[in-house]
């Protein structure tokens, strides 16, 4: 398990937020959504990086940030996208990647603190936030939990999760899109087969 605390509040997913983040890592990997086909990208500017990391449970207010922290961001996204690909691929951890997360992970921790009633707050500033988010991303490649890792089936999406489900069949990042489109779309192939054995999904 993580030594890294956070309490995620929603993820970017494809198709806008779905509760219940697995991992800060995989979340900021899912920050580029469809990246073999329409590549949308939802760090479009140093704000909306920082609110990305309290929405994520990085940190818990949003921290002042700027054109080089939303670079660092975004080299460290990909790095660990080439990182996990290559993990669930059974491939060797490609060097250059490997290097860029080294790098990040070595930099200042996210400052624990509890208030009077034992509630854990989280700050610092963006590098510290990138610092935590690499460090879970070494441990999780680097622990047990590496064999969760899964990529959605939704053919168009490229988000990544830890699969903790029940024999191990979670398939989509979240119901709430991905799992969603493809129950229409089978039940829409029912249909043509002239199958009925419910009702369409919501």
């Amino acid at each position: 398990m993580t030594s890294v605390y956070w309490t995620a509040i929603t993820v970017t997913c494809q198709t806008g937020d779905v509760l219940l983040a697995d991992h800060p890592a995989l979340d900021l990997v899912g920050t580029v959504a469809e990246r073999t086909t329409t590549s949308v990208e939802h760090l479009t500017t140093p704000a909306a990086l920082a609110d990305w990391l309290v929405a994520a449970g990085v940190l818990d207010t949003a921290p002042a940030a700027g054109a080089a922290d939303l670079a660092a961001a975004l080299g460290l996204r990909e790095a660990l996208n080439a990182v996990m690909r290559a993990t669930t691929e059974g491939e060797p951890l490609p060097p250059d990647a490997l290097a860029v997360v080294h790098a990040a992970a070595a930099g200042p921790a996210v400052a624990l603190t509890l208030d009077a009633d034992g509630g854990l707050h989280r700050e610092g500033d963006v590098t510290a936030a990138l610092t935590a988010v690499a460090r879970a991303a070494l441990e999780l490649v680097g622990g047990p939990d590496r064999q969760l890792l899964r990529w959605c089936a939704d053919a168009a999406c490229t988000h990544p999760f830890l699969d903790r489900s029940r024999g191990g069949r979670r398939r989509w990042c979240g119901m709430a899109g991905c799992g969603d489109r493809a129950k229409a779309r089978a039940y829409r192939a029912r249909r043509r087969r002239g199958i009925t054995d419910g009702p369409a999904p919501s």
